[in-house]
């Protein structure tokens, strides 16, 4: 966890402190949830005869969160981050108990929606929350210290989780953690409420709504598509992505998808960063144990070693306020890049397996400078009235890209290798995410000059912010 700052104003001050501590201790407990739900699921769905619904638990929550993030988003600009916070933390809490007490596979898809509701909607009104309540210098140490949040999870989480559903039962795992997230919700309502007098007065963007549906159901066939190969499913899927597309156009910034520099190339990098990471790590563990014979247990301590890199970069950033963010993202990207490319090394059965620790400690080191500085970033060159929008737009991108290119990387084992023989498809994969890290940090750089210069030679971080043209969608001008 990130030290004690001794400023007044810091993020141990009096004034911070209880929301500091229950904002830490929220994320850790989704996290350790998140953890424990792939630890204990084999057995969840074996129990509750749902085999054939495997990924679905998993489907169930991202499509949620996609429509979640967008609806707080939009309560968050009109009606303030109180709303989605509290509302939040009570549907997880709801979500945590049905999932808990679940009898069969459809009444644990309900608790997993719940749950994706409430992530979608916590997610956005925290980073919200953040602008309010820290100064822009402590920003930093703030996202840093979400980041750190994660770090106890992954280290013992699936161990826990493990044991507890081994000896005890799984059921522990959700309901276990539902006294804790009240506990939390305790510590950050004084604050809450308190910013609630401070609701923005923006009107909803149009077209919104639709749009988050379309994005969710897109998620939803793109998945079904991929799990259930055939000439269907392959028109099917087609039309999913022509969806999804076009609800982006909605959901993010205007020239988002084409790198435009400022606010919509910060959001692209974020959906960068996070697809290629998570792309290429979704296949560590199976190139691990299919080439060079790791047992299940050690085949995921890469990510292990990830999750440590993540929290130092976080940690580091933090530390850095005379560095832009942008510069940030870029070495953020270019980590990420070298970390992936190092996998066409690792790939092959003659290749040194040594070697994928250190280049996901590298990995992670550049997730956790990137990921925090794109979220402070957006909040900078966000209007008041724009903040939940922007927010919205942020984990948008970064669920989107992980979603899709997580997808693409399975798609690369199946088509070029299989799941017992995985280099074929690997290798081409990882010199694709490695170059659309480079050209996503080409844009970044880009950006940077731009700004430097339209500022009259400033840095990026001492320019100040122009009002954000995030457009709302279809009704901004291009």
């Amino acid at each position: 966890m990130i030290a004690a700052d001794r400023s007044r104003n810091g993020l141990w001050a009096q004034d911070h402190r209880n929301f500091t501590i229950g904002m830490v201790l929220l994320v850790t407990l989704v996290a350790f949830e998140a953890m424990g739900l792939a630890t204990a699921l084999p057995t969840m769905v074996h129990e509750l005869h749902g085999e054939v619904w495997y990924s679905w638990p998993f489907t169930v929550f991202l499509a949620a969160s996609v429509i979640a993030t967008v609806l707080a988003g939009r309560v968050a600009d009109r009606r303030g981050p109180a709303a989605p916070v509290m509302a939040g933390l009570a549907v997880f809490v709801l979500g945590l108990l049905v999932a808990g007490l679940a009898g069969d596979m459809p009444t644990l898809l309900v608790a997993r929606a719940l749950q994706g509701l409430a992530s979608g909607s916590q997610s956005v009104g925290l980073l919200v929350l953040i602008a309010v309540v820290y100064p822009k210098e402590v920003q930093p140490a703030a996202f840093g210290a979400i980041s750190s949040a994660w770090v106890v999870p992954a280290l013992i989480g699936p161990t826990v989780a493990g044991l507890v559903t081994q000896y005890v039962t799984w059921r522990w795992l959700f309901l276990g953690l539902a006294p804790l997230v009240a506990l939390g919700a305790v510590l950050v309502a004084p604050t809450v409420w308190r910013c609630a007098a401070r609701a923005g007065s923006a009107p909803g963007g149009r077209g919104l709504t639709p749009a988050a549906v379309g994005a969710a159901c897109g998620v939803v066939a793109v998945s079904w598509a991929v799990q259930n190969p055939s000439p269907l499913s392959v028109g099917l899927g087609a039309a999913a992505i022509v969806v999804a597309a076009a609800s982006l156009r909605v959901l993010l910034p205007v020239g988002t998808l084409r790198g435009r520099p400022g606010l919509p190339v910060v959001v692209l990098a974020r959906g960068l960063l996070a697809g290629t990471f998570f792309g290429a790590q979704s296949l560590v563990p199976l190139l691990l144990s299919a080439v060079h014979h790791y047992s299940p247990a050690t085949a995921g301590l890469p990510l292990t070693v990830g999750s440590l890199g993540w929290t130092a970069g976080a940690v580091w950033q933090a530390r850095k306020r005379e560095l832009s963010r942008e510069k940030l993202i870029l070495a953020g990207l270019l980590l990420v890049a070298t970390a992936v490319a190092g996998l066409v090394l690792v790939a092959p059965s003659w290749g040194p397996h040594w070697l994928v620790f250190l280049l996901w400690g590298v990995g992670g080191v550049g997730m956790g400078m990137g990921v925090a500085s794109t979220s402070t970033r957006v909040l900078a060159l966000s209007p008041a009235a724009e903040r939940g929008f922007n927010s919205a737009a942020l984990q948008i991108s970064d669920m989107l890209g992980q979603a899709a290119l997580v997808g693409l990387g399975g798609g690369f084992v199946a088509v070029l290798g299989s799941t017992r023989a995985p280099t074929p498809g690997v290798v081409p994969f990882a010199v694709f995410l490695a170059v659309l890290a480079v050209v996503g940090a080409s844009l970044v750089f880009r950006s940077s000059r731009t700004t430097a210069l339209r500022s009259g030679g400033l840095p990026a971080a001492s320019a100040p912010a122009k009002p954000a043209n995030t457009g709302h969608g279809e009704s901004a001008p291009t």
